[in-house]
């Protein structure tokens, strides 16, 4: 694959990198999930901005890798195993050779960007991209000696960046007190997930007969079916829902191989309420925003979140949201309940009382929408961009 040279940059501007200052973004792959896509969102709008954008993989590979444009140059560290030792040296190699003014990091528990850019002597500005409570995710996915290992390096490493970004105000909480990192060095933007093409798509067709005239209410979760979504506690509410009227429940993601017992769950829970044929599973959808703008109400049940990509998007499409009020975004997204109702964790009967409630009493559509602007493409980028002007020309830097 071919590089672009990197041009440095001779002077800036007073607020905003100039034009064709290139920027690169770092993870592991273009998975299905949330921190990919902000990825995807931001570098494409970092392009039409007019800089010059490298999406660098340790692996080429997940479901988004199809939806990057042209206007975007894809990187294949090819990293093997060892896969941490692997993308960090190729990581190197590419810093040494393009020596982009910014690299962003995301999913980069060791900071391997900022290893990398010690081992390559560039001054490339490193910006740690935080997308999820990291507590709450060590103690949901490993064992008590992980966890701790993780929270250590998270410790260690996450001071090397030259910024931090978290994804909401609870995140920054998180990674403060986890890293060691002073509150106010941590910006908190919002996750850019509104994108123009948003309104286009919610009007595409759906081809699911829930979705035709007269059917009942449908109640709409989109997620991977993971412990995280606590999508068990979601349909336990939608029984008690479904037993005072007619609607149905539908959850649109895709299995996690790490988490094969959960699908099972969710159907031994309809078998048991009775409620199977009213919920519907279609798996990963190419297009979730049609069906949210379809739906009667969105329905987030996660035990905790870093942001809520999902309630951002939903809002946008107009539909009313209910969510558990779990850490760290969807509480900041609803403003506290102003724009949806709010729920405890795992709270079945709560849940289904704020389902109820919203199916009677929608938030108006168009009070929702102009709630999504704060989460727009445009809007994000250009905070994104105020943080890396400020690294680029920061008194100094981490060590090299």
């Amino acid at each position: 694959m071919v590089l672009q040279a990197f041009t440095p940059v001779q002077s800036a501007p007073p607020t905003l990198p100039p034009r064709g200052t290139k920027i690169s973004f770092f993870l592991p792959n273009l998975d299905g999930g949330g921190a990919e896509r902000v990825f995807v969102h931001l570098a494409e709008g970092f392009v039409e901005k007019g800089y010059a954008v490298d999406l660098v993989l340790a692996e080429a590979e997940g479901p988004y890798l199809a939806k990057v444009p042209g206007t975007i140059n894809v990187v294949d560290l090819q990293a093997r195993s060892p896969v941490l030792l692997s993308k960090t040296i190729a990581l190197k190699r590419y810093l040494q050779q393009e020596t982009p003014a910014a690299l962003l990091t995301t999913l980069d528990i060791f900071n391997s960007a900022a290893w990398a850019r010690r081992m390559a002597k560039v001054l490339t500005r490193v910006i740690m991209v935080v997308q999820t409570n990291l507590t709450q995710q060590f103690r949901d996915r490993h064992s008590p000696p992980v966890h701790w290992m993780r929270a250590q390096a998270v410790r260690q490493f996450y001071p090397w960046a030259q910024e931090i970004v978290a994804a909401s105000k609870g995140v920054a909480e998180d990674v403060a007190q986890m890293s060691g990192v002073s509150l106010d060095k941590i910006d908190v933007i919002y996750n850019p997930v509104v994108k123009p093409e948003l309104h286009q798509r919610v009007t595409e067709p759906v081809d699911h007969p829930w979705f035709t005239p007269e059917q009942p209410p449908v109640i709409l979760g989109v997620g991977r079916l993971v412990k995280q979504k606590d999508f068990a506690t979601l349909v336990k509410a939608f029984a008690l829902v479904r037993a005072q009227r007619p609607c149905r429940l539908m959850i649109l993601g895709k299995e996690d191989p790490r988490e094969p017992e959960i699908k099972p769950e969710l159907d031994r829970l309809g078998n048991h309420f009775g409620i199977t044929e009213d919920m519907a599973f279609p798996g990963f959808v190419e297009n979730p925003y049609a069906y949210m703008a379809r739906a009667d109400v969105f329905a987030l049940s996660s035990i905790y979140e870093g942001f809520g990509n999902v309630v951002a998007e939903a809002i946008a499409t107009g539909t009313a949201v209910v969510s558990t009020d779990c850490e760290s975004g969807p509480a900041e997204i609803l403003d506290h309940g102003r724009y949806g109702k709010l729920a405890p964790v795992g709270d079945v009967r709560a849940l289904a009382a704020a389902i109820s409630e919203t199916l009677d009493h929608p938030t108006a559509a168009a009070v929702l929408k102009d709630r999504a602007i704060a989460f727009s493409v445009e809007t994000i980028v250009n905070q994104y961009l105020t943080v890396i002007q400020r690294a680029l020309h920061s008194p100094s830097l981490a060590a090299i």
